[in-house]
């Protein structure tokens, strides 16, 4: 049998080198506004991610698999025990079971691919299977997702581990936010990148900020990304919620990489955020206030048929006191008959 324990309230095996275990000192619960918006679209709108796992590792998956989300804290031993957060760990499940893991960077450094086999070991045995004196562990497939790149990126690199028994290695994947332009991103349904849409203008904020004509250009572009959300609400591609959410985060992104560059700030901040979001946001949660309160009537509703039903109670006085259809507690009724022969 395979032992699926977590052990997520155990310490992770500790590393012997100083140097891989100080790459952790900037990988805190503590994240830039950047993580805080990707970690929130992933926690609070999940099914955004497939499309960016169809482009990254080469799936096919549909949209409409099961996401599981895995716990994303791990402990470090260390001078000071530390608690590190990765990005997004999670399992699909649709024609095959994938495990991925991915990492949203600002930019590269020299320790990203030392924290990602630190972060892919924890990952891997946090479930393992020991049969016949065999212990199996399972690595995600990884990727970081780079906001910044230069020339220098690798669009995929290489963990390679040697062991007794030979040489082992797994491909880290990359994926360059600034090469995405907004007709491929709506194209390939990418919508977890647009809130990181800006980082593609970023080297020409300081001239677009002292320029009308570059601002009104990149305030039109702006305006169509809101029209293209808006229609993909519309067309049933989208809730309000994750139209609602991919703005939201929009404009905190928007808002930290513009704070030097007051009228870029302001005017991106007027379509991103400001009265529409409020607007947008205040029909998500109405409606989500309404579903519930909607299925608590008909939870009442069935569960007061349910009792009459037991007590032997007429179907038509049933209807009157519950507000159901005669059909809908005919049905109950049924219900009752099987689960009672059962």
């Amino acid at each position: 049998m395979c032992n699926t324990k977590n052990i997520n309230n155990t310490k992770d095996l500790n590393t012997s080198s100083k140097t891989a275990a100080g790459s952790f000192e900037n990988a805190t619960a503590v994240g830039t506004p950047y993580d805080n918006a990707y970690r929130t679209l992933i926690d609070k709108c999940p099914q955004l991610i497939i499309p960016l796992i169809n482009e990254i590792f080469g799936e096919h998956y549909t949209g409409k698999e099961r996401i599981e989300q895995s716990p994303n804290e791990f402990f470090i031993i260390s001078d000071n025990d530390r608690k590190i957060v990765t990005d997004s760990v999670f399992t699909i499940y649709g024609s095959h079971i994938g495990h991925y893991h991915i990492e949203c960077q600002c930019e590269p450094d020299g320790t990203i691919l030392i924290r990602m086999f630190q972060y892919d070991s924890q990952i891997a045995i946090r479930n393992y299977c020991l049969k016949e004196n065999v212990l199996t562990i399972t690595f995600p497939n990884s990727a970081i997702m780079y906001l910044r790149n230069t020339e220098n990126t690798p669009d995929v690199a290489t963990i390679r581990i040697r062991t007794p028994g030979g040489i082992v290695e797994y491909e880290v994947k990359s994926l360059k936010v600034r090469e995405y332009g907004i007709e491929e991103i709506f194209e390939k349904k990418l919508l977890m990148l647009i809130p990181f849409h800006i980082f593609r203008y970023e080297s020409k904020l300081k001239k677009i900020e002292n320029d009308e004509k570059a601002l009104a250009a990149i305030k039109a572009h702006y305006t169509d990304i809101r029209s293209r959300l808006e229609m993909l609400k519309e067309n049933g591609q989208i809730t309000d919620y994750e139209e609602s959410l991919i703005i939201e985060m929009s404009n905190l992104v928007v808002d930290s990489l513009t704070r030097k560059y007051e009228q870029v700030r302001k005017g991106l901040g007027e379509i991103m955020g400001g009265v529409v979001l409020e607007t947008l946001s205040t029909n998500a949660l109405n409606q989500g206030i309404e579903i519930g309160r909607e299925e608590g009537r008909d939870k009442h509703a069935r569960e007061t048929a349910r009792l009459m039903l037991a007590d032997g109670e007429d179907i038509t006085k049933i209807a009157k006191y519950s507000g159901l259809s005669i059909e809908e507690i005919e049905s109950i009724a049924k219900e009752l008959t099987a689960n009672s022969i059962g």
